[in-house]
């Protein structure tokens, strides 16, 4: 008989797996309670359950976590864990404490196909989609072990964004059903304002997820024209600014926030000189999306060939921005010291895409095309 885990279901999906077994409705959702709510992974437990229910359950059903490999906490108290996912890979999720919330950074992938140059994962390649078993399981676990650690009853973790290994929405069959379980009252409980799916820009499943499952939506910008777009996110050669533009301005009809937050990792001498600042007030007047942007200091790791922008110029850029009236934020680096920070993540995976090698080979072509340059062009410059 197959086993199935039952991390694998929204409260539908139990719903129905509990009729298959000849259960009424509200059997599902004294289960769903059990599991995600307090957090129990043994039927013995579930004591207002019947005996035969139980026994059911025993014979065809498990609730299994994902293996831990390491977990490392730092300094600034963030805690990042390494997940194994089955042959040979393995996946990272952080958690990151403030003083009025509790973020969960989730993958939704074992690396990832997308290959921007400045994300450590994108570097690493792609093996395989999660199943949504193994997506809850990172906010099961976090969640319950966090409970235990801090000694607290109530709910610790307020926030998850999508922003950890992979690009959610190619995932997206696994990723809906594990959006559901997160804001559904009998699991978690959390509103759709403190789920984020973060995208690179897959323009028509930013439709489907606005018509299906509408959270906070996160957009990874990087760049303010094509052109420079087309290389530091290759997923904008499939879907250009202005279709994006575009979707994201279909997004906030039906989305929890009147805004789009836009992702930018600030690269010393490529993104971020007064002239792509303005680029970008160009592009929001011009398409009419409601925004504020993230300005991320970048995360160095050796294969990127690129280096964080000076603090001042981000502060500088920061301005340009907000003087424009666009609401602007620098993020704060946390975790770094454990390589949790913003494209850090990495863990580790068997690369199906060669993408390590692809990478190596563009920033060949970047480093001579960078040495014929004139000696007072930006080396960012050579992209546009």
């Amino acid at each position: 008989m197959t086993v199935t885990n039952l991390l694998d279901f929204d409260l539908e999906g139990l719903a129905a797996f509990c009729e298959g077994l000849g259960e009424k409705r509200f059997r599902a959702t004294q289960l769903f309670r059990w599991i995600h709510q307090r957090g129990a992974s043994d039927f013995e437990q579930m004591s207002d359950l019947a005996k035969s229910l139980r026994g059911k359950l025993a014979a065809c059903a498990t609730v299994t976590p994902l293996p831990v490999l390491t977990q490392q906490e730092s300094a600034d108290g963030t805690i990042k864990w390494l997940f194994d996912v089955g042959n040979g890979d393995a996946v990272e999720a952080v958690f990151i404490p403030e003083e009025d919330r509790g973020t969960l950074c989730v993958s939704s992938q074992a690396g990832c196909a997308v290959g921007c140059r400045f994300c450590s994962t994108g570097h690493q390649g792609f093996s395989r989609n999660l199943s949504t078993a193994e997506i809850v399981a990172q906010l099961w676990f976090a969640e319950h072990f966090l409970r235990r650690h801090l000694g607290r009853d109530e709910r610790v973790i307020s926030n998850v964004v999508m922003m950890g290994m992979g690009e959610p929405l190619q995932n997206y069959g696994a990723l809906v059903p594990a959006l559901r379980t997160m804001l559904d009252d009998n699991a978690y409980g959390l509103s759709r304002r403190r789920v984020t799916v973060s995208t690179s820009g897959v323009v028509p499943m930013m439709d489907r997820l606005g018509a299906d499952c509408p959270v906070a939506l996160a957009v990874s910008l990087h760049a303010p024209n094509d052109a420079l777009r087309d290389d530091l996110v290759p997923l904008n050669r499939k879907y250009p600014l202005a279709e994006l533009m575009s979707a994201c301005k279909r997004y906030l009809e039906p989305a929890p926030r009147d805004f789009i937050t836009f992702e930018y990792c600030m690269l010393d001498g490529v993104n971020d000189q007064p002239e792509h600042a303005r680029q970008l007030i160009e592009l929001v007047r011009t398409s009419g999306v409601s925004c504020k942007f993230n300005l991320i200091p970048f995360n160095p790791f050796p294969a990127s060939g690129l280096v964080r922008s000076p603090t001042p110029r981000v502060q500088a850029f920061a301005r340009l921005l907000a003087d424009a009236g666009i609401v602007t934020t620098v993020r704060k680096t946390r975790g770094d010291d454990i390589d949790a920070a913003c494209g850090q993540l990495a863990g580790d995976v068997k690369d199906r895409t060669r993408a390590a090698e692809r990478m190596a080979q563009r920033r060949t072509v970047m480093m001579r095309r960078a040495e014929t340059l004139p000696a007072n062009q930006p080396a960012g410059e050579a992209a546009r």
